[in-house]
């Protein structure tokens, strides 16, 4: 009863929401009776005190923006701004998504000189804790998006993407709206305290639970991100793990065939133990036995050793049904965009998940001889038309197809048989700029191609150099599977002379590019930065070009960084940088060799399956089992023999690279 009566004056000023809802004469006979009993009324006194006190705490939150004070400012807005307004309305979140903004980098702005490093760095991990707690509500917004890369880039006052965030009008309008929106909060109207508690209690009730599940939600997808990531981590590990186990079995093979040379009476030279010695101990054990080791002297053991290293044929791996390969098509052309989504996904996974040997030799087989993708077809409404189809979902699904297709050397070669296919890539490559999964998929396929030599040729006509110079300018805008495959591509194509001439119009550029690329963090690009530096500065221009700006002393700095392997291929690019020669005769001759120059090796990536963007619903057939249930075929599967593919020519890791590669090949330990 003590504490009612201590507040029965608010309690009682609570009623004087009649006057706002503008119930004047109940009000009157209200305030008439509480005068007649002698009970306290709020003086409207204690409103004049709030707007004073309200001016107070706005004045204060602007001062501290201005002078760059984020503590205050950030104490202060969390103790004066009601929770409901700041979790609940978009204006107040975007407001607030934009004022962490403005301090994590108010010392880049207002400093004189070079900011107080520690502190920069207080800010912008300030910031990106923001944005993996609150900020994260915003992450799926366009206008938002670009600034989650803020905290991870070097310097944000050059970088495109921040233009505008130190352009000298940023502030004073971001000034102007956070004055406003005070306004709005601390407006002098009385609004009437039943109505805030009313508006509290709904947020409580009604808003912060789906709040709670939302962030729950973001939660789990970071953690299932980050599953991904580890996943990767770890299939990159086994693939250099295996790459080691058979460069092993290799040496083993090897020095049995030695033992067995002495008791013939054969002599070892010194300088063959050495060569062991050196594949034994490699810092990178890359290569791959079956390629590496000379399996056509006489001996036994090497004979036994070799068909222990062959792939173990997978006993009762039976074929998978044959299809109907036009009422695919037909689909594939006239259906529903679901539906073409659907089948490229299905399609796609025959591919990725059937066992490497007869089962999946088969499965491709079936599609080149059925030309699932018309490559052969003049038809407008063929199935490689899907590439510029406008359903987003639909092109990425397409180009994932085609990179598959193109992970394997028959897929190639089916590929590469007409330039249309080529042509029709380029054209998505450069115009895709909504989805990063199909620019990905489409750059992977071309990489793949760069393995054959006439569409190397057609690429560097096509001026797809200039392009890749282009994109690798601001490499951290760029995905880990972009850079690299962006990379091996530009390796790939400078290696012929064409490409190399190529690069010596832009050389400053180029070199300029290149040199950055070196000190990236992203270590697995590094043997295609020096492959690609090593071979175009064979040409004397671009040695020219490159002693002119200090090439030499870039590349000592990365020599103190290094690693051994690193540390020897860099001596070979000053080598090379410091060299006289006209042009290097090895790599000027390269486009009178064969034609048909790719090593011969299939390497299905794990990333041609990530993060799909479609599910079936309940009762929607996907996968194999839409293929055997709709698209079930006669049963024509038959083996087929593979075509012998050339020796691959050991790459000793001491040297740059100097034949064509792909990324997933390189990683697994093919030959170069």
């Amino acid at each position: 009863m003590e504490d009612i009566l201590a507040h029965e004056s608010e309690l009682l000023g609570l009623v004087k929401y009649l006057d706002f809802a503008e119930f004047e004469d109940t009000l009157k006979t209200f305030s008439k009776e509480c005068k007649i009993k002698g009970k306290p009324l709020s003086k409207t006194a204690g409103g004049s005190l709030r707007d004073s006190k309200s001016l107070i705490i706005q004045r204060d939150l602007v001062a501290a923006f201005d002078s760059g004070d984020q503590k205050v400012f950030f104490d202060l807005w969390e103790e004066h701004i009601p929770s409901f307004i700041r979790a609940g309305d978009s204006l107040a979140q975007k407001l607030e998504f934009y004022l962490h903004i403005h301090f994590a980098i108010y010392l880049l702005k207002h400093s004189m000189g070079r900011p107080d490093k520690e502190e920069l760095d207080e800010r912008i991990s300030y910031f990106k804790t923001y944005l993996e707690t609150k900020g994260a509500a915003l992450s799926q917004t366009t206008e938002f998006l670009p600034f989650y890369a803020l905290p991870f880039v070097p310097n944000p006052m050059v970088h495109p993407s921040f233009k505008e965030l130190f352009q000298d009008s940023w502030t004073p309008e971001l000034k102007l709206k956070l004055e406003k929106f005070l306004g709005l909060i601390f407006k002098a109207s009385n609004t009437p305290k039943l109505l805030t508690l009313y508006h509290r209690n709904a947020f409580d009730t009604y808003i912060h639970p789906k709040i709670c599940n939302k962030e729950m939600l973001q939660q789990l997808h970071q953690q299932l991100v980050e599953a991904e990531r580890r996943s990767m981590t770890y299939l990159k590990r086994y693939n250099k793990i295996q790459a080691d186990y058979h460069n092993l079995i290799g040496v083993t093979a090897e020095l049995v065939d030695s033992l067995e040379a002495t008791v013939s009476g054969k002599m070892i030279t010194p300088e063959y133990l050495q060569s062991v010695c050196v594949r034994l101990f490699s810092n990178q054990m890359r290569q791959s036995l079956a390629h590496s080791v000379d399996f056509t002297r006489p001996g036994t053991a090497s004979t036994m050793l070799r068909a222990s290293l062959a792939p173990t044929k997978l006993k009762d791996v039976p074929l998978l049904p044959s299809l109907d390969y036009e009422k695919l098509k037909k689909d594939l052309t006239l259906g529903s965009d679901r539906l073409k989504a659907f089948l490229l996904q299905a399609l796609r996974w025959r591919l990725t998940t059937s066992h490497p040997g007869e089962q999946r030799e088969t499965v491709l087989q079936a599609y080149i001889s059925n030309d699932l993708l018309d490559c052969h077809s003049h038809s407008q409404r063929g199935v490689l038309q899907l590439l510029h189809s406008r359903s987003e979902v639909v092109r990425q699904y397409m180009a994932r197809l085609i990179n598959a297709f193109a992970s394997l050397a028959e897929g190639r070669l089916y590929l590469a048989q007409s330039t249309k296919v080529l042509r029709m890539l380029e054209e998505r490559l450069k115009e895709e700029d909504k989805d990063i999964i199909t620019r990905e998929n489409v750059l992977g396929a071309l990489q793949k191609f760069s393995l054959r030599r006439p569409l190397q040729t057609a690429m560097i006509r096509d001026g797809l150099i200039f392009w890749l110079i282009d994109i690798l300018k601001d490499p951290d805008c760029l995905s880990d599977y972009t850079l690299e495959y962006s990379v091996a591509l530009l390796m790939n194509l400078c290696l012929r002379s064409a490409g190399k001439n190529m690069c010596a119009k832009v050389a400053g550029l180029v070199l300029k590019v290149l040199s950055d690329l070196l000190g990236h963090e992203n270590h697995e690009i590094q043997p295609y930065v020096n492959g690609a530096l090593y071979s175009i500065l064979s040409i004397p221009s671009i040695r020219e070009e490159a002693r002119a700006m200090g090439m030499e002393d870039i590349l000592r700095c990365f020599i103190k960084e290094g690693n051994a392997e690193m540390i020897r291929q860099i001596e070979f690019i000053i080598k090379q940088l410091n060299s006289e020669e006209l042009l290097d005769g090895v790599l000027e001759s390269d486009d009178d060799e064969d034609e048909d120059d790719e090593e011969d090796h299939d390497t299905m990536e794990a990333d041609l399956d990530k993060d799909e963007l479609i599910q079936p619903q309940l009762g929607e057939l996907s996968g194999e089992k839409l293929l055997t249930t709709e698209y079930l075929g006669i049963m024509t599967n038959t083996g087929r023999t593979r075509r012998k593919g050339l020796t691959g020519v050991q790459w000793s890791g001491d040297e740059p690279l100097r034949r064509p590669v792909t990324p997933g090949g390189h990683r697994n330990g093919y030959p170069v």
